[in-house]
């Protein structure tokens, strides 16, 4: 058994203290988040920025080759398929401010011609016989980390058709010299067994990777909004079972007043209709505010146990002013420990009440003294 002793002050009409904010309703994630296609979540300004640092690698690369090693290249068309990159990165900027997140549409295409450029750059170079050949990985495992199912799959099909072709046509590797080099067909063969299964290898193992945060991300946002609606219906719990509280007094001076007027009007009296009227009307507000104090009981919404000083606290708290401190204390406190306190809306509205007298109208301390009494 507890009592709480605060600084008495005037009486007042206690009013409803204000209901605790919800924290704001997360977004409904409208389903499976890895299985939605059409959504737009790939940024265009990233896939912007990895074209343009494919451009300075190939240009550089191609600067390297061509007058540092005196490798002959086909500078031209090399130069012109640089140029195409350019000029499609160019038309995706102006795109961006109208756009600036893809969907797996538009950033398959993106990524896809991404592939081209590289494998037409690679068959005027030398084909698989390229040490960079490797590089057609680089826009599938974008793909594979941010796009969906079908995407990766024509994309990963896309790269496997990108690579047989550059086994079976491209021109000879560029070599100082007359003779040039020439790698065996077998070889030829492993190269392109070996980019094939890193194809496949690195979409699935990413695309799994990335599907499974997703779907984590979907869950935790559904959480969210499980959580919101869950502190929204117990604010409005605990807003009802305040308002009940709070009608309760008035409504039962009126019932008595109603009664006594009932009492001491003649029947014949023009205003007894009215008065049974009124009765009639205070009769059912008494049956709504009980309603509303049973839904509030049966609606599931638990509160936690809390020390009770902590309880005291968090009743103060709306009330606390500049100046005025609030002393806790607490008395014959039990050998085995303080219980906690189960939180709910009756015994903080009560709290409230008496704690609102006291914050306002104390000069500079408030003292709240919890006395621990043994039971029986």
């Amino acid at each position: 058994m507890t009592e709480a002793r605060s600084t008495p002050g005037p009486t007042r009409v206690p009013s409803i203290p204000p209901a605790p904010a919800a924290i704001p309703a997360a977004p409904d994630p409208g389903g499976d988040l890895a299985l939605r296609g059409s959504e737009d979540r790939v940024s265009a300004r990233t896939l912007i920025a990895i074209r343009w640092m494919a451009v300075g690698g190939q240009l550089a690369t191609l600067a390297v080759v061509e007058f540092t090693l005196g490798f002959e290249l086909m500078m031209g068309h090399a130069l012109l398929a640089v140029a195409a990159s350019v000029l499609t990165n160019l038309y995706a900027l102006r795109r961006l401010a109208r756009q600036p997140f893809l969907g797996d549409r538009d950033a398959a295409l993106y990524l896809g011609y991404d592939m081209l450029q590289l494998t037409l750059l690679l068959y005027l170079t030398g084909g698989l016989e390229n040490p960079f050949a490797v590089l057609l990985l680089a826009p599938l495992t974008v793909a594979a980390s941010t796009l969906g199912k079908q995407a990766v799959i024509l994309l990963t099909g896309l790269a496997v058709l990108c690579f047989t072709g550059l086994a079976l046509l491209a021109f000879p590797l560029p070599w100082p010299g007359s003779s040039g080099i020439a790698l065996p067909p077998l070889y030829k063969v492993g190269i392109w067994v070996a980019l094939v299964f890193s194809a496949g290898f690195t979409a699935g193992y990413l695309f799994q990777v990335a599907d499974g945060a997703r779907r984590l991300s979907a869950a935790f946002a559904a959480s969210q909004a499980a959580l919101s609606r869950a502190q929204r219906a117990s604010a409005v719990g605990a807003l009802a079972a305040a308002a009940a509280h709070e009608l309760g007094s008035p409504l039962g001076t009126i019932a008595v007043v109603a009664k006594e007027l009932a009492r001491d009007l003649p029947p014949d009296s023009p205003a007894a209709e009215d008065v049974q009227l009124l009765q009639s009307q205070v009769a059912r507000c008494r049956d709504i505010l009980a309603e509303l104090s049973r839904s509030n009981a049966a609606s599931g919404v638990a509160k936690p146990d809390v020390p009770f000083g902590a309880l005291v606290e968090t009743a103060a708290s709306p009330y606390r002013r500049p100046g005025v401190d609030l002393v806790i204390e607490s008395r014959n406190e039990p050998e085995d420990g303080v219980p906690d306190i189960r939180e709910g809306p009756e015994m903080l509205h009560g709290l409230a009440n008496i704690l609102q007298n006291a914050m306002q109208f104390a000069r500079t301390r408030v003292t709240v003294e919890i006395d621990w009494a043994p039971p029986g």
